[in-house]
């Protein structure tokens, strides 16, 4: 199919986490600090008070607090991958266990290639919720291909049954996905998106906090957790367990170019901590270049927030 190349942008990598995120993380640190049901109140008592010579997360006065320490070390590790090379990469993680998140890298966006199937599948939800159906035999058929295989023609079909172009943006306002633009002209590899949006994604497949429903949810996981072999690569090198990482990934050779575009997202285990984890990059001078860069940002994004902070 016709490929475009996007426009450069300007670089460093280094970006504040999204607003969405920032609140999600501070909903986590309240519920921790005993906040009641929605809408209650977190007694004074629970909040942590500010010290004399410290900042209100507790960072020394003129030094960067740990929320900026962590985003600046996300964005040194991305920084890092890509050294010496043309090619760019951004990363956002979350931490389900304690809420904190960081983004790295969202001053480019990226072409989604085959990630952009969960998108399709989620909006292919959407659409069955609100005719209060089921997913057909052939729907489920083309959806296990998609995810699964990563089939481009069920991938198509699936674009098709939710309206394309219009039909996915329509869903993504609904999913929170306010920085992807759905791929013109029925080329849905070329659905432009950033990390930090693959992450509010990933939250819809895989918390509470979504439009999609307990059963749709179930069926999305089900489906990334049962990816081909040969496809089971990316964000899952960050797993302590890489059988365990639930995933999507993406890869597409530029026909202007001939560099690549790897793409991986999903949600990991490591040190008893689950992650949600998108990394993107594109210019990569092959498949298996891009694939080595996306692992080793994986892998030190969810070390940064590990319990332990251990590297990779």
């Amino acid at each position: 199919m016709a490929r475009h190349r996007t426009p450069r942008r300007s670089r460093p990598y280094l970006a504040l986490a999204s607003a969405l995120l920032s609140v999600s993380a501070a909903a986590a640190v309240a519920h921790q600090a005993g906040s009641g049901p929605a809408g209650s109140t977190v007694p004074t008592a629970a909040i942590p008070r500010q010290a004399d010579g410290q900042d209100r997360d507790g960072g020394a006065k003129g030094e960067p607090s740990a929320q900026e320490q962590l985003i600046a070390d996300l964005a040194e590790a991305t920084d890092a991958a890509t050294a010496g090379t043309a090619g760019r990469a951004a990363a956002a993680v979350m931490d389900l266990t304690t809420g904190r998140s960081a983004a790295a890298g969202d001053d480019h966006a990226f072409a989604t290639a085959s990630i952009v199937k969960v998108d399709i599948l989620a909006a292919l939800l959407l659409t069955a919720q609100d005719g209060e159906r089921m997913l057909t035999g052939q729907e489920r058929q083309q959806a296990a291909a998609m995810i699964q295989v990563s089939d481009n023609a069920a991938a198509t079909a699936l674009w098709d049954a939710v309206g394309g172009e219009d039909g996915l943006a329509q869903a993504n306002r609904r999913l929170g996905l306010s920085e992807t633009t759905p791929g013109a002209d029925g080329l849905w590899g070329l659905t432009q998106t950033t990390a930090a949006d693959q992450l509010r994604l990933l939250r819809a497949v895989f918390t509470d906090d979504s439009p999609l429903s307990s059963a749709s949810r179930d069926y999305v996981q089900q489906l990334m957790g049962g990816i081909a072999a040969d496809q089971n690569w990316g964000i899952s090198a960050a797993a302590d367990d890489t059988a365990s990482a639930r995933l999507k990934n993406g890869w597409l050779s530029r026909s202007e170019t001939g560099l690549w575009v790897i793409n991986s997202i999903g949600v990991v285990e490591k040190d008893g901590n689950r992650f949600l984890v998108a990394v993107l990059s594109d210019d990569q001078p092959s498949r298996a270049a891009g694939i080595s860069l996306v692992e080793t940002v994986a892998a030190r994004a969810v070390a940064l927030l590990a319990p332990d902070r251990a590297d990779p």
